[in-house]
């Protein structure tokens, strides 16, 4: 349950700071926060990362009914008790949840986080998007992690994989 509440703190931070965003700011206006770093920049994305697919709202909305619904039947079924799974479950149910209220609701996506790394302007993203890839992130980290326990316990078992015979 805790999980669940995790990701409702994900998507009240999100559509709060994309409200803020767009009844504070001019679409295409900039704040600098940090100069040739960070700022924070009114836009919006009718598409996907990179704004690929643009306006291919049917798309999207079948895709995240169904990531949301995988989400929560991993959260239900595979992810009691694993707590870095859980987490990044959640932060990734929080993310689709958030963006999936834009679509709905704007028929586009609030984006503002404008990063510069190294001379190169990342696109621009929001507080779904980071939590979806953070989400992704802490996953992969927990799947590896998984991995090499099994394959510790294997050996630790004596149960290489490998018949003897004696």
């Amino acid at each position: 349950m805790i999980y669940y509440l995790l990701a409702v703190l994900i998507i009240l931070l999100d559509q709060w700071t994309k409200w803020i965003i767009v009844k504070q700011m001019e679409l295409g206006e900039s704040i600098q926060v940090i100069q040739n770093f960070l700022y924070i920049t009114s836009h919006r994305n009718r598409g996907a990362a990179w704004g690929i697919l643009q306006g291919q709202m049917w798309f999207f909305y079948i895709i995240t009914v169904v990531v949301i619904i995988g989400i929560v039947y991993y959260m239900q079924k595979w992810a009691k008790g694993k707590i870095i799974a859980s987490v990044a479950l959640a932060l990734m149910l929080g993310g689709a949840i958030g963006n999936f209220i834009d679509r709905v609701f704007r028929q586009e996506v609030v984006d503002f986080v404008d990063v510069y790394i190294f001379g190169y302007d990342f696109p621009i993203f929001n507080i779904a998007d980071s939590s979806l890839v953070i989400g992704v992130i802490l996953l992969m980290i927990w799947m590896v992690i998984e991995e090499r326990m099994a394959k510790k316990e294997k050996s630790i078992d004596g149960n290489d994989g490998v018949q003897h015979t004696d």
